[in-house]
């Protein structure tokens, strides 16, 4: 797969495995995502690139970093999932640096839409489905997070469907590493 960027390092590859696939299992399991593998994996990945890359590689973390807290922690602001998942992502985005993040990002969002379209229509909620983003559609654009209009709308109550997040993250890393 030829796209212009670097391919990741093999040591890169094992350790987002070592994270995101126990994180991913955790959260399927128990709907956690356990901090002593998020917080010691950011650490570990700007360990890591500083080593294979110096300067260049501390950089390159920091952005990856920075990226998926931009991104995810937004998402956390609105409810829309857990700190957990901010962190996981954040550990990724160390690991991986930006551009490679970005990959992983789409993939696991592309199972997460999968997932979650089969889970709707498993359940018969396609119709209640719609109207949930259509409620947090208007939400947004009156400039409100969608979870004070609906308690389904926040990742923190138990009232709307869920899906857990981390083991979305786990398939499109995993996905990520074996297209490559």
């Amino acid at each position: 797969m030829t796209t212009g960027v670097p391919p990741l390092p093999i040591a890169s590859q094992i350790l987002l495995c070592l994270i995101a696939i126990p994180c991913g299992i955790f959260d399927y399991r128990s709907r956690r995502v356990p901090n002593w593998l998020t917080l010691p994996g950011i650490f570990l990945g700007i360990g890591l690139n500083v080593f294979q890359a110096g300067t260049t590689g501390l950089w390159t973390s920091l952005q990856g970093l920075g990226l998926a807290l931009a991104i995810y922690g937004s998402l956390c602001l609105l409810r829309a999932l857990g700190a957990g998942d901010v962190k996981l992502m954040a550990a990724i985005g160390a690991v991986a640096g930006p551009a490679h993040w970005l990959r992983i990002f789409l993939l696991t969002a592309l199972c997460g839409g999968i997932v979650a379209v089969v889970l709707i229509v498993m359940r018969g909620r396609f119709r209640h489905t719609l109207a949930n983003a259509g409620a947090a559609l208007a939400s947004l654009s009156r400039g409100q997070p969608p979870y004070r209009s609906s308690s389904e709308l926040d990742v923190r109550t138990t009232a709307g469907l869920r899906l857990p997040h981390a083991a979305m993250i786990a398939c499109g890393t995993v996905l990520y590493i074996a297209s490559r």
